[in-house]
Formats: C-alpha cells, structure tokens, sequence
C-alpha cells in the first residue's frame, strides 16, 4: 500500500478487492528503523474496514512488540517484525500469536537466513527483504535469489509451514526468478500501483 495514491486510497482499495492479490500488505515505518515514516493504526483501521483482502501489516519500527494490541484491534491478519528490531524475537511471536494474529519475521538484505534456525517453526511467514527497506521503488538486489534458495532449503529440512515471502523491486522482470528460486508470496507496490491496469499487472504476478 505504501505506493498507492494517499488522496484516493479508497479507489486503490477498491482496485486491490477486485483483483486477485491475497492480501494487502502495509508497511509502517517509524523514522527511526528505517529512514522513513509512513503511517500509524488510524489509516490501518481506516482499511482494514474497507478491504475485504486480509491485512499482512509489516512494521518497520523499533521496538514492535510494543504495538501487538494495537495490530490486532485494527485489524491485522499477519504482524510482520523485523529479526533485527527485536530482542527477544521469540517471545515477542508468541505475544502476536496470544493476541490472535499470524506471525512474520522479516530479514535485511544483510542478515543471513541462518539467524532463524531456532525460530523457523514458530512463525507462518519469513519476508526477505530484496531491497533496503524505507523507500518504494528500488531496484531488486540480485543476491536475494540465493537468499531465497538458502530459506527454502531450511524450510524443508526444519519441517517448517512458513511461507517465503519477498518484497523489493518485484516486478514482472523479478518476479519469475523469485519464485522458481521458491517464494511462496510476492510483494509488489510501485509495479502495481504505478501500472496503467495495476489488475492485470497484479494477475501477471499470480499466475506464476
């Protein structure tokens, strides 16, 4: 969401419930984890009435364990926290379990997939970020299509459910790399929004 049109977001909303996108994936930014600041729980909320996709809300904040409630009311289906912004990173997916939600970790391109051996079963998702986060539009780090190759070698021998989703410069050119190298969800925003018919750039995607 963080590339459609602030001024319309009810028509971008409308676009994404038409399509075939799974869910609408919200990226918070707090100034302070990330160089950016993006929006805060009244604009979630605000969604959250209006999409019938369910919401996969990725907080790219310090200290995100301090806001699961808040998720959670404003309707959440999956809270996304970075490996990097957490101290106690277990419990802290227990908590976002407890409050009713799915839990995600998310990776800075920098930070090695092996950080989550021991984490890997207690999660539903792992987002591998292929662009450095705070800004829309940058181009796909290349490096990532190993990355992904290393996740889904661990999932497979963990056992683990979680899905492998990846968001940064994902675009029809990307996108097939991504998933044949096995992501399981893509993240696209400017691709989509900046699209002359953002459902069908959304389609070209799904059908992957």
């Amino acid at each position: 969401m963080l590339s459609a049109d602030f001024l319309n977001l009810s028509k971008d909303v409308d676009m994404i419930n038409r399509s075939d996108a799974d869910w609408l994936h919200m990226d918070v930014m707090d100034g302070v984890f990330v160089p950016n600041i993006s929006f805060g729980f009244p604009v979630i909320s605000a969604v959250a009435k209006a999409c019938t996709k369910p919401l996969d809300v990725h907080l790219m904040i310090v200290q995100p364990e301090r806001y699961i409630e808040q998720t959670a009311k404003a309707g959440a289906m999956l809270m996304n926290v970075h490996y990097e912004a957490c101290t106690h990173l277990h419990r802290t997916i227990q908590e976002i379990h407890a409050a009713g939600m799915k839990a995600g970790v998310t990776l800075n391109p920098s930070t090695p997939v092996s950080v989550l051996e021991d984490i890997v079963n207690d999660v539903e998702l792992i987002l591998l970020m292929s662009v450095n986060p705070g800004f829309g539009g940058q181009k796909f780090i290349p490096n990532t299509i190993n990355k992904i190759k290393r996740l889904r070698q661990l999932i497979n021998e963990s056992g683990s459910k979680a899905l492998i989703e990846v968001d940064g410069g994902v675009d029809n050119i990307t996108a097939p790399a991504i998933v044949a190298a096995g992501a399981d969800a893509l993240v696209s925003g400017s691709y989509v929004f900046k699209s002359p018919r953002p459902e069908e750039a959304i389609k070209g995607l799904k059908q992957l």
